[in-house]
């Protein structure tokens, strides 16, 4: 099996498409249709869009999924003489002709004679190059997704396939392509199924057989709509920057259109043991973030410390981070929840007047905080099971619930109602600092 990853490097990379890009390396590198090879082909045509920051975003984002790829990137852009060698073969054996006729043109043949027949050029001596399509039996594609499609020739115009400066038109030069790199399998959006009955066309007059092809449901978000920025991160990188695991989003853009049974989590090497393209469902999937931000923190949980603790550090730039990535493991869903969950320990109390208002304007708050204050003072050694012996023993001996002894040391040492654990959080503070930050607050 040969496959091959082609995007056009016009921005960043959708996650759409690297749902297809993950969807290729698992074909390449499972083991369901024996050793695979992957290419990673630039369609750089589009010389305006496709600028080398564009496609470094392309090369950003597939490093990041851990998607590699065989031998060297192909740029379609360099391949412009073999694609004018292949149109030279297509002219010379009669498959193409030049032709004059404009878009206005084929307009006023459709308005004669209507969709159903496919407009039909004179051979000219100069202009664009069109391709014959030809009559006869239909064009047929067996697709591994959506079953059999059949496109009928009479309804097709003869596509054009070169300018009449003989640059090549897009069909034509992936077709080439595809056809000279010996890929087997194209599996690509349906965004693409439209392109498929002109490219089978070049593949036919080049005496070429077709590739197998599967076209991939496109993504819609919750609400059932084509999937946007408006749905929340639209791009690897924006995932990348919510904090999210390159693991997780793998796991979850391959059950987007294809699942295993009821498994929900599975590991990299079980979607490589499983993953089947004629699995892949033909209905539109749903994304949803609110899913993968679920699915990510089952992936966060299962880390271990230390690792967990080296992706906050690559992530925040910080260092000595190990005892708060503990506390606040069980809590966080993506490594952008970290910081406003536990920066306090680092940079201090947050600024939150309403917070403070709402904890420590209830009457008594400040002289419980001060009897929490004698009790922290006195727990030795200061770790996290003296702290809560100290503090469950003053709620015990107040008689109070256990919040209105809680709050007013949390909202004390972090400056806001939402912390890790608050036996944890003291302790990881230490005595100086935990009683510090209670006196500042004392003395407000």
């Amino acid at each position: 099996m040969k496959v091959r990853f082609a995007p056009s490097p016009t921005g960043a990379l959708h996650i759409g498409g690297a749902r297809t890009a993950l969807y290729n390396w698992l074909l390449a590198r499972g083991p369901a249709y024996g050793d695979g090879e992957m290419l990673l082909r630039i369609e750089d045509t589009d010389r305006e869009r496709s600028t080398p920051e564009n496609v470094e975003q392309i090369f950003d984002a597939l490093r990041w999924l851990e998607l590699d790829w065989d031998g060297d990137p192909i740029f379609q852009s360099q391949r412009a003489d073999r694609h004018r060698e292949a149109l030279e073969q297509l002219l010379a054996s009669g498959h193409a002709y030049h032709s004059n006729a404009t878009a206005d043109d084929v307009r006023a043949f459709k308005q004669r004679h209507g969709d159903e027949k496919g407009f039909r050029g004179e051979a000219e001596d100069s202009g664009a190059v069109r391709l014959r399509v030809g009559e006869g039996e239909p064009l047929r594609v067996d697709d591994l997704i959506r079953g059999e499609t059949t496109f009928a020739r009479e309804h097709m115009d003869d596509p054009v396939i070169a300018r009449a400066d003989s640059s090549v038109l897009y069909n034509f030069a992936v077709a080439v392509d595809d056809l000279d790199a010996g890929i087997t399998h194209v599996v690509r959006g349906e965004d693409h199924l439209s392109n498929t009955p002109k490219q089978l066309v070049v593949l036919e007059a080049l005496g070429a057989q077709p590739p197998a092809y599967a076209h991939l449901p496109l993504l819609h978000g919750p609400d059932g709509k084509k999937l946007s920025k408006r749905h929340g991160a639209a791009s690897v990188q924006e995932l990348r920057d919510a904090g999210y695991l390159p693991e997780a989003v793998r796991n979850y853009l391959a059950l987007l259109g294809w699942g295993h049974e009821d498994d929900t989590k599975l590991s990299t090497e079980e979607l490589l043991r499983l993953f089947r393209i004629e699995d892949v469902s033909r209905n539109p999937a749903r994304f949803d973030e609110t899913k993968l931000r679920w699915l990510n923190g089952l992936y966060l949980r299962e880390l271990p410390v230390d690792e967990l603790t080296a992706r906050l550090e690559a992530y925040t730039g910080r260092e000595g981070l190990r005892e708060a990535a503990a506390i606040t493991q069980e809590k966080i869903q993506t490594l952008a929840d970290f910081w406003p969950l536990a920066g306090f320990l680092f940079d201090g109390p947050a600024d939150d007047p309403a917070a403070w208002e709402r904890v420590m304007g209830r009457n008594g708050a400040k002289e419980t905080l001060a009897q929490a204050r004698e009790a922290l003072a006195r727990a030795e050694p200061f770790d996290v099971e003296t702290v809560e012996a100290a503090l469950r023993g003053l709620v015990e001996s107040l008689g109070v619930k256990p919040k209105d002894v809680f709050q007013p040391v949390r909202v004390a040492i972090a400056g806001s109602t939402v912390s890790p654990g608050i036996f944890e959080s003291v302790a990881a503070l230490g005595r100086d600092e935990a009683l510090r930050r209670i006196d500042a607050a004392l003395a407000r």
